[in-house]
């Protein structure tokens, strides 16, 4: 279940930080009862954005694929990647 709170119960900001490290997930907060803001943890920050780029590679590679329909053979993109990181 989300954590949702009204932005006045922010001004403890404390209280927040602690709950956001506790509960490692996103902090729903509310203005006029609307959805306002989004708070989290640096720690679970990191985690969803290398998440979100290994998602968004997993996209591009499908795109690729279904673009020109070409697979790479596994040795020959190992070699690659091998050649462009280590040298």
């Amino acid at each position: 279940m989300p954590t949702i709170m009204p932005i006045r119960d922010m001004r403890n900001t404390s209280a927040l930080s602690e709950l956001a490290h506790k509960k490692q997930e996103p902090i729903f907060i509310t203005k006029n009862g609307y959805s306002d803001l989004v708070v989290m943890s640096a720690e679970y920050f990191e985690r969803f954005a290398r998440e979100n780029r290994i998602d968004q590679a997993i996209f591009e590679a499908e795109q690729e694929f279904a673009e020109t329909g070409e697979a790479v053979d596994a040795e020959v993109a190992f070699s690659e990647l091998e050649k462009k990181y280590f040298g």
